[in-house]
């Protein structure tokens, strides 16, 4: 008979499927099962991602724990594996992860823990009554899920809770979309684990990104977006009814697909008869285009990673300048700066010496779901409209209200201007 309180297995598994280990979700369940089919009794479950690679988790059972950290990069995961009593068995579980996990192959050292011959059992009575109390309120454990979406870089991160039901993962030849349900912030867009939207605060980024530029410069007819695909900022475009066509260039159908399933609210207006829309790629599109062909380019682009790293080079905004008309506008989010701070500053050089000096201006909003929260957009005039100067607030103003907007109204529009300190300086660098 075994002497001993717990059994604990300490795993290594190599040669595992990179792809499995870096999803959050089936980690979660492989974990959550493996402890079922050892006829543990689960109690909670913790799951972080991190971006970009690896997640960590715990299933806490009421007869201990199974814990997991994964190197998808390395396809090697360290599990440990530790049950207490006679009736659940750890090498269930490992035979079951082993499977789940597809390893080439795995290594376990199992040890004895709590030798009852050095230990000196106490009285118990008074944990016995305490027991006999809950056994008689009928309480029975429950599953508890904590499964979290981690958006992180080198030196910070953001972690959002979900439900740890996936609605949509598809993976095409540039990226892979999915769509989480979260706690805190409704339904989740996001492309190679980075956050693209949500349902609590699209709203935000989709309102400032379209009505800076459009209600400080009512001559314009024809829009080009390029990217864009959950739908949010064509919707907040096209609500300007004096635009004559609206294009929109998306890369990758399968961002339209999870918009239209699971964004209802967000993907509102891919069938307005204004509306071309175009799967092809952005920078291809601008180089092909016909000078002077818009007189308002957004590029709605994600950060400078796969295939929105070209929306960040010296010749896709030349082109962009190329295709506007004399007096058109190009708007386009440009990354935080305390987030992305190289990034930030470049692209603001960069525009500068192709609009010049005096005719591009930065301007910021505040999106909870995006790392640090500040986020910044540029307005860039290849004409001499500008964004402040050329605004008309009753117009605007009349515009929020018939419209029902959340973020933007006229003094949101000229205060979004006005840069803090650290910012205004990294611009002049």
């Amino acid at each position: 008979m075994d002497n001993t309180l717990g059994r604990h297995i300490l795993v290594e598994f190599f040669g595992c499927s990179s792809e499995i280990l870096n999803d959050v979700i089936s980690i979660e369940e492989q974990m959550v099962n493996a402890a079922k089919e050892a006829q543990a009794t689960v109690i909670n479950s913790t799951f972080h991602h991190f971006s970009p690679y690896g997640v960590s988790g715990v299933v806490v059972i009421q007869e201990s724990h199974l814990a997991i950290h994964t190197w998808p990069e390395y396809r090697y995961a360290a599990v440990d594996l530790f049950t207490c009593g006679t009736e659940v068995d750890p090498w269930i579980a490992y035979d079951y992860l082993k499977k789940a996990l597809e390893a080439t192959y795995g290594s376990a050292m199992e040890m004895k823990r709590g030798a009852i011959d050095l230990l000196e059992r106490v009285d118990t009575k008074a944990l016995e009554i305490i027991r006999k109390d809950r056994e008689d309120q009928h309480t029975e454990p429950r599953y508890k899920r904590d499964v979290w979406f981690t958006d992180k870089d080198e030196n910070i991160a953001l972690s959002i809770r979900h439900t740890g039901n996936r609605l949509y993962r598809k993976k095409s030849e540039y990226q892979t979309v999915e769509v989480l349900e979260t706690h805190a912030y409704g339904k989740m867009l996001t492309i190679d684990n980075i956050v693209m939207t949500t349902e609590k605060d699209e709203f935000i980024y989709h309102e400032m990104i379209s009505h800076v530029a459009l209600l400080s410069n009512p001559k314009i007819k024809k829009v080009l977006v390029i990217g864009g695909g959950d739908g949010g900022t064509i919707r907040e475009v096209l609500r300007h009814e004096h635009l004559e066509q609206v294009t929109m260039v998306e890369i990758d159908e399968n961002v339209i697909e999870a918009a239209k399933l699971h964004l209802p609210t967000i993907s509102t207006a891919f069938d307005h008869p204004k509306l071309q829309l175009l799967i092809y790629d952005g920078i291809k599109y601008l180089a092909n285009c016909p000078a002077e062909t818009f007189d308002l380019i957004i590029v709605d682009g994600s950060d400078p990673l796969g295939p929105a790293e070209g929306l960040f080079s010296a010749s896709f905004y030349q082109n962009a300048y190329r295709c506007l008309t004399n007096d058109g506008v190009l708007a386009l989010q440009s990354e935080g700066p305390h987030f992305n701070r190289e990034a930030f500053i470049d692209l603001n050089y960069c525009l500068k010496n192709i609009f010049g000096q005096d005719q591009v201006h930065c301007y910021l909003a505040y999106i909870p779901t995006y790392p640090t929260g500040m986020w910044s957009f540029h307005y860039a005039s290849k004409g001499s409209v500008h964004p402040t100067k050329d605004l008309e607030e009753s117009v605007a103003d009349a515009f929020v209200t018939k419209h029902d907007l959340q973020y933007y109204n006229s003094g949101v529009h000229r205060a979004a201007f006005a840069l803090p300190n650290f910012v205004a300086k990294m611009l002049s660098k």
